[in-house]
């Protein structure tokens, strides 16, 4: 049985009320994936922005089989998960990473290269819990402030560049990492209610993007249909 682990920040723990990409990736799997699978993860809550907590339950779907388990948080980037993936892995033995990371490193903590370092140490810590885990990596998505901050965008293009970069260099057949595509046609003046955190259509391309990636490379699932 495969076991699935969404990664990411606040656009993979979403806020109260919210579907989540997770959600619609597991519609996905659910529709498209021979076999069984697992959603797994230590978390399950939604952001709650009235509290600024981690703590709502309030999704959109209460679909009493949808698997809430996720490692996301509002404000978490690489620098934040390198030290605690290695323990997620092992505790709920996950074997799929799906990772959406880097937007708040390079915002706030760290540059394009210190992010990299910690994209490294990541994927050497997962690999210490699960030597044979498999990773897909999204680069950082277009978002409000790199539209009006040169500096910034161009943090965010060196990254995603490194990032590539990494990916390939850390690649190896036993534990497989894999770089998604942006999602195409992304467009945050359509696809977020803030310029960065996904809608209902941006959670169908983020979720379209991990899918895609996996159905070409591995063949697991098919193809997402996000009309």
């Amino acid at each position: 049985m495969l076991r699935f682990m969404p990664v990411g920040d606040s656009m993979t723990i979403g806020s109260a009320g919210e579907h989540t990409w997770r959600y619609r990736l597991w519609q996905h799997l659910r529709a498209t994936h021979d076999g069984p699978f697992k959603i797994v993860g230590p978390r399950e809550a939604l952001y709650d922005k009235a509290t600024n907590t981690p703590t709502s339950y309030e999704y959109a779907d209460t679909h009493p089989r949808f698997p809430r388990a996720h490692l996301a948080g509002w404000g978490e980037g690489w620098l934040h998960m390198a030290p605690v993936i290695a323990d997620a892995v092992r505790a709920h033995r996950a074997n799929v990473l799906l990772v959406s990371l880097g937007l708040i490193d390079l915002g706030f903590y760290t540059n394009a290269e210190q992010t990299a370092e910690n994209t490294h140490r990541f994927v050497t810590a997962a690999r210490e819990a699960d030597p044979r885990i498999r990773m897909v990596m999204l680069p950082v998505i277009p978002n409000v402030r790199a539209e009006t901050d040169a500096p910034f965008a161009a943090q965010v293009a060196r990254f995603n560049e490194l990032l590539a970069k990494t990916t390939a260099d850390l690649d190896e057949p036993r534990s497989p990492l894999l770089l998604a595509s942006p999602p195409p046609a992304y467009d945050i003046h359509r696809d977020t209610y803030d310029g960065t955190h996904p809608n209902a259509s941006g959670e169908h391309k983020i979720a379209a993007a991990f899918a895609g990636a996996m159905h070409e490379a591995w063949g697991l699932g098919g193809a997402y249909d996000v009309s």
